[in-house]
């Protein structure tokens, strides 16, 4: 046997085995692929299940959070409009002429005096109560109550002071008292049902 035919031996030889090596392969990748076909079937079949079984739970979900959300919005456009009352009560208040006003600040005083001798201090902004606002008060009253140098930062009314011990007559406190005080009053009316 020559050279030529020895390497022509070798090269049909080594071309059947490439075939066979091949053939084999094609056979396993076919194998392969039905079984990971059948396995990419079985999962999505599997998901679809499960996403039946809790489709219920997860639309019951959504609506418990829509329901939240929708009752969060509610509650705080409910607090927003009892804010708008108590700032519409302090805004009326402050509106009150003179006459009406003094007459309020008038029994307010008196109701927050303990011994006479009390200072008091007015807003920043007073444009009603004064020091013969409250001379007269004393002499119709027979008080001694002096007029603080200091003035609040408040709206209206006035604080009462004597030694540590503040009473606190400002539209504010006023506002906030009757706030605490009727709180479910105001929600009932304004909020029925």
């Amino acid at each position: 046997m020559s050279l030529a035919q020895i390497t022509e031996k070798i090269e049909r030889e080594a071309r059947e085995e490439a075939e066979n090596i091949l053939s084999r392969a094609r056979e396993q990748e076919s194998g392969v692929k039905q079984e990971i076909d059948a396995e990419v079937r079985r999962l999505g079949e599997s998901a679809r299940e499960r996403f039946e079984k809790e489709r219920p739970e997860i639309f019951r979900r959504r609506e418990i959070v829509a329901k939240l959300d929708v009752g969060k919005i509610r509650l705080d456009a409910q607090r927003k409009l009892i804010s708008e009352v108590y700032a519409g009560g302090l805004e009326r208040l402050g509106r009150l002429d003179k006459k009406a006003y003094a007459a309020f600040c008038e029994k307010l005083l008196k109701k927050a005096i303990e011994s006479g001798d009390e200072v008091i201090e007015f807003s920043g902004g007073e444009k009603y109560l004064d020091a013969a606002w409250l001379d007269a008060f004393n002499n119709k009253n027979g008080t001694k109550i002096k007029l603080s140098d200091r003035r609040g930062d408040f709206s209206g009314g006035f604080i009462l002071n004597k030694g540590r011990i503040a009473v606190n007559c400002t539209w504010e406190m006023l506002i906030q008292t009757v706030s605490e005080r009727l709180e479910s009053e105001v929600v009932r009316r304004l909020f029925p049902g």
